[in-house]
């Protein structure tokens, strides 16, 4: 019999999933919450509870020759970094060129992924689903979680004292859309990621003061390498990996910090990271340099305390009057439809053989697509994941016992500790 898949989420993660669950003779239906595909590439001018959301200035970090999927090239006229409606107008073309909508309900919420009862043997799941408030079951031989994972917003306001006395206005980044409303205003921004630098780098324009606090600060990159290259054109490189993988830690992190430290010294620019050698994913920003420089942006050190119209900072310094304070400081992630123990099997955290598959199930029946964060173009990654996933779903690749399983997890988990 022909398994059938389902498939939570239509972002470029669910699409990958739906070409390969077809390419390996499965039967594929996608639910999607929204109107469209595209996930977090589908721009809004409103945020919608439930989904990713962007700002209307997002472009890629990933150059098109390395963000495309294998069999599907870029047109020969789109940009190497493209604005968030490009991408979304190839996404469009790429599920319309591989025939992927029929497979897609849209409008229709995922409300429960449950095992069933004969889960041990059949390794099936019942899959309610609701549209237009008409609740629906289903059965099917597996589950392919695309959902993604920045949808939940991350605001630590425990983490900053006199937060509730503060009169301004507090938002997370998610809710940024466009820069027309802080024309003159003074404005915080909590965070030093990509979200953080592209919304102060944009404000800096218009707004009256921009200040940048940062905990751990975080080396910063341009999206233009040597001899103008897109970065990760040359970056992303077999022989770069070969370097990382074969030679002495001390020589690898002097290379890597002298190739980070290229553009700019950034110690000078108070952005040097508290752990200067964690291969942590870098900021992409063309701009941020020279906004510091400009003194149109300013780095500070975390914020040690909130007043009424004012924040405090570690170094004793003060920004006052301030209007706005935004939190770009991340997401969390959370399947509310799927039983929190079976991502998160041991000690509340997140346990994921290769970040896809629970090594507890009996039956691996259950994969989670697209939750990694990886250096460089999220589609070629979803791609080659969802491929694998396929694979074991299949049952043509079997995956290793759950102790083998579990002591990789702890072998990545140790070595990340150690960074």
């Amino acid at each position: 019999m022909v398994k059938k898949v389902a498939i939570i989420g239509a972002g470029i993660s669910g699409l990958a999933s739906i070409r390969n669950c077809l390419e390996e003779g499965l039967e594929p239906t996608c639910f999607e919450k929204g109107e469209d595909i595209g996930g977090l590439w589908k721009f809004s001018d409103h945020v919608e509870e439930g989904r990713a959301s962007i700002y209307r200035s997002v472009f890629t970090n990933s150059s098109k020759e390395m963000t495309c999927f294998p069999d599907f090239p870029f047109p020969d006229d789109f940009p190497n970094f493209m604005h968030n409606s490009k991408l979304q107008e190839y996404i469009t073309m790429f599920a319309k060129e591989k025939n992927l909508l029929k497979y897609i309900q849209f409008k229709t919420i995922v409300s429960s992924v449950n095992k069933r009862p004969d889960f041990q043997t059949t390794g099936q799941w019942d899959v309610i689903t609701e549209k237009d408030g008409k609740k629906e079951s289903a059965v099917f031989d597996a589950v392919m979680i695309c959902s993604g994972h920045h949808v939940y917003p991350n605001i630590p306001k425990e983490s900053f004292p006199g937060i509730k006395l503060f009169k301004g206005k507090c938002f997370h980044s998610r809710d940024y859309k466009e820069p027309g409303i802080f024309k003159g205003k003074r404005v915080l921004v909590i965070g030093l990621g990509n979200s953080g630098c592209d919304i102060a780098s944009e404000l800096s324009h218009i707004a009256e003061k921009v200040i940048i606090s940062s905990r751990s600060g975080s080396w910063v990159m341009s999206r233009v390498w040597d001899e103008g290259y897109p970065w990760d054109m040359l970056f992303i490189t077999r022989f770069e990996t070969f370097l990382k993988n074969t030679l002495p830690t001390v020589i690898s992190n002097w290379w890597y910090m002298k190739q980070m430290n290229a553009r700019f010294k950034h110690e000078n620019y108070g952005l040097m990271p508290l752990n200067s050698t964690l291969r942590k994913e870098p900021v992409f920003n063309d701009e941020l340099p020279a906004c510091i420089l400009c003194g149109i942006v300013t780095i500070k050190p975390n914020v040690k305390e909130f007043t009424e119209d004012s924040a405090i900072f570690e170094d004793g310094t003060v920004f006052k009057a301030i209007d706005y304070v935004i939190f770009a400081t991340g997401y969390s992630y959370a399947y509310p439809f799927l039983d929190d123990s079976i991502i998160k099997s041991r000690d509340n955290e997140v346990t994921l053989f290769k970040g896809i598959f629970p090594p507890p199930l009996e039956k691996p029946t259950l994969a989670v697509i697209g939750l990694v964060q990886s250096l460089g173009a999220a589609i070629p990654t979803t791609d080659l994941q969802s491929r694998w996933a396929v694979q074991v779903i299949k049952g043509t690749c079997p995956l290793p016992s759950v102790k083998d399983m579990m002591n990789d997890i702890d072998e990545k988990m140790g070595k990340k500790l150690k960074l």
